[in-house]
């Protein structure tokens, strides 16, 4: 299985830090954070698995942030405070947070609560947190998410069908993140421990390759991370809105 990605999201920078550090001497992927204006920019580019939020910000409220994510997407969130109140807890856990950490605590504890709430989660929200919206371009191609069309560098127009819509959508979110064919047949809402779901996902990034690669047979845009599944290796920028 692919390593967890985890954003810190700390305005106190020894504090964010320390935690970076040690979930990454933990087998974490780990990045920081400070700002929801961050959490957003780095989610754009990155994929986030889990997003350990401090309530109390400088100019910002955690709790509110929680809330506004929340509305958008099914992306596990644990609030961190030293505010540990019931009542400030309650707060937490009604606008959807998955946990609430009081500070200052065991660094042991923090590892458990995380794996405990990741096992939790059955598919990678994150894979399919950017909007279908939008106009992405990728070595050249086209693929204006809104009308779902995908555009060659040429300029011709390729079609493709649903689930390879949706395998490209996903690869767009992840760029250059080596996915494996669990993760990917989750974004898709297929049963990643189904019989025969790996086999399904290699015959669909077969299809996809046939139609964007210059040369299939030897993929340089979907290519095969051997050990974990597939990347797509190339930058994507999108445009705004």
């Amino acid at each position: 299985m692919a390593i967890p990605h985890l954003l810190v999201v700390d305005d106190d920078a020894d504090m964010q830090q320390m935690m970076v550090t040690f979930l990454q001497r933990n087998g974490f992927a780990a990045h920081p954070a400070s700002t929801e204006a961050e959490i957003r920019a780095h989610m754009q580019t990155h994929r986030v698995d889990l997003i350990l939020l401090d309530v109390m910000l400088a100019d910002e409220n955690g709790v509110e942030i929680c809330a506004r994510l929340r509305g958008e997407l099914e992306l596990p969130i644990i609030l961190v405070s030293a505010l540990s109140a019931d009542h400030q807890r309650m707060a937490g856990y009604e606008v959807g947070a998955d946990d609430y950490i009081a500070k200052p605590f065991n660094p042991d504890l923090l590892i458990a609560r995380v794996k405990a709430v990741l096992r939790r989660v059955r598919r990678t929200p994150s894979l399919s947190y950017r909007r279908s919206s939008g106009i992405w371009h990728f070595d050249g191609w086209r693929y204006d998410g809104q009308r779902d069309e995908v555009h060659a560098p040429d300029g011709y127009q390729v079609i493709l069908s649903t689930r390879e819509t949706a395998l490209l959508k996903t690869l767009l979110a992840n760029p250059r993140i080596p996915l494996s064919r669990e993760e990917i047949a989750a974004a898709l809402s297929d049963q990643p421990d189904a019989d025969g779901a790996g086999r399904a996902i290699d015959v669909l990034v077969g299809r996809l390759r046939s139609k964007i690669e210059r040369n299939p047979k030897a993929p340089t845009l979907l290519r095969t991370e051997r050990g974990i599944g597939y990347v797509l290796a190339c930058d994507v920028t999108r445009e705004a809105e």
